[in-house]
């Protein structure tokens, strides 16, 4: 068997002809969706990602603004700016570009993003409207791993689902919404006995946990989906969290690395920016 490959960037293509589209029917009824980007400090990764996501608005036709901070900002200063985005009406979603400094808590800002604005969907009420199966913004990742999902035409309901990765950007929230579907869960981290077994056990397996090739073929159930989250720099070129080659050949569906998952992640920040127009 060798996997069919789960195209992140044709489906994305797709997204944003559609948010384009949209964006373009707001427009005429005078709402121009407008995205708010934070960058403290000058991290190259952090610089390169809020390029392509000022590039992908430019694209589509949402407004983006770009507010860069230096190193030495300070929480106060972050969350006042933070504070005049939240009462700007033409800003409908904010994003703080993440890591942020040592002297900065990231959790008080995200908290400080009016629950209406959070584009990413980490604000606390947000995560807890995911917990409760209630209607909210979405964190992108994961958002993005249910799209390409979905794609496969695989039912989910049913399938045990795996998924390596414990975080509250990716791993939580990814389980929650395969729960939504009505998949069979389990959570994997750093202290699971077993891995390899655990992970052989899954219909769906999703590996988001930051290690290079740590998801071998032998840990692949045959005809298994894999989602690859991962993003590593190894040898002088980006390798994912599974080993791609091997796996490719028991698995049924895989992403590749790059382009699947990444740029599926950027296609739903646009579209949670889009939605959260719509609601204004």
């Amino acid at each position: 068997m060798t996997a069919k490959l789960l195209d992140g960037k044709r489906l994305s293509a797709e997204i944003r002809d559609s948010i384009r589209e949209e964006t373009a029917c707001l427009r005429k009824g005078g709402i121009v969706p407008g995205l708010a980007v934070i960058l403290v400090g000058d991290d190259p990764a952090s610089r390169i990602y809020v390029g392509r996501k000022a590039e992908s608005c430019l694209e589509v036709g949402i407004a983006s603004s770009l507010h860069r901070l230096p190193a030495s900002t300070s929480q106060i200063e972050l969350l006042e700016l933070i504070g005049r985005l939240n009462g700007d009406s033409s800003i409908h979603g904010i994003l703080v570009q993440l890591p942020l400094p040592p002297q900065i808590a990231p959790d008080a800002v995200l908290a400080a993003i009016r629950p209406e604005k959070d584009v990413d969907g980490f604000h606390p009420v947000n995560m807890g409207r995911l917990v409760a199966g209630l209607p909210s913004s979405r964190p992108c990742t994961p958002k993005g791993i249910l799209r390409l999902l979905k794609a496969t035409g695989i039912p989910l309901a049913g399938k045990e689902a795996v998924v390596i990765g414990r975080s509250n950007i990716v791993g939580k929230p990814v389980a929650l919404m395969l729960l939504e579907e009505n998949a069979t869960v389990t959570i994997c981290h750093s202290r699971t006995k077993d891995l390899a077994g655990q992970a052989r056990r899954a219909d769906i397996l999703v590996a988001a946990i930051g290690k290079p090739r740590l998801v071998t073929a032998d840990m692949i159930k045959e005809g298994a989906v894999v989602i690859d989250v991962g993003i590593n720099r190894l040898e002088g070129r980006l390798v994912g969290d599974v080993d791609y080659g091997p796996a490719a050949q028991k698995a049924s569906w895989i992403t590749p690395v790059p382009g699947g998952v990444g740029p599926m992640t950027i296609a739903m920040l646009l579209e949670n920016t889009l939605e959260l127009a719509r609601k204004h």
